[in-house]
């Protein structure tokens, strides 16, 4: 069976999330989408909203399971028996920062980075965007899943 973690803060999922996860779909038997909690971040939305949001968003999907974690994602993939990490590439900068990590993760597991790329059309969305048009009352609900009111 072949396993893949898709790790992110996730706050809150986006359409680009949902893009490359539906791309994941049918590579993937498994996909165990993990939100990650750092205690040094501060978070808009706690982490039971944000699991609450992708698992609304992907209630019908039977391949796709949200676990949360803490600490390094090798560890977690190496607790879990996790072959593939599963990132998804927006822009060059986003490959330059995901490629380093990649390697890094790699030199001290035998663990693949597998990149995918979000389509043009969600490849300027981020959480960060999202949650400064949150913060200034501005309509976001192009930017995410139905999931994600509050």
């Amino acid at each position: 069976m072949q396993k893949v973690i898709f790790p992110g803060s996730f706050d809150p999922i986006t359409n680009g999330h949902v893009d490359i996860l539906k791309k994941a779909i049918p590579l993937f038997d498994k996909i165990i989408i993990a939100v990650g909690v750092n205690s040094n971040k501060s978070y808009m939305f706690t982490l039971e909203e944000r699991i609450k949001f992708i698992t609304k968003t992907f209630s019908d999907e039977k391949k796709i399971n949200v676990l949360h974690y803490n600490g390094l994602t090798v560890d977690f993939c190496k607790k879990h028996k996790i072959q593939y990490i599963l990132r998804g590439l927006r822009n060059p900068t986003d490959f330059e920062f995901e490629r380093r990590i990649a390697y890094t993760n790699k030199s001290v597991s035998n663990i693949e980075t597998i990149f995918l790329l979000t389509s043009i059309e969600n490849s300027y969305i981020s959480s960060s965007i999202v949650r400064e048009f949150i913060i200034n009352k501005g309509d976001y609900s192009s930017f995410v899943p139905k999931s994600v009111k509050f």
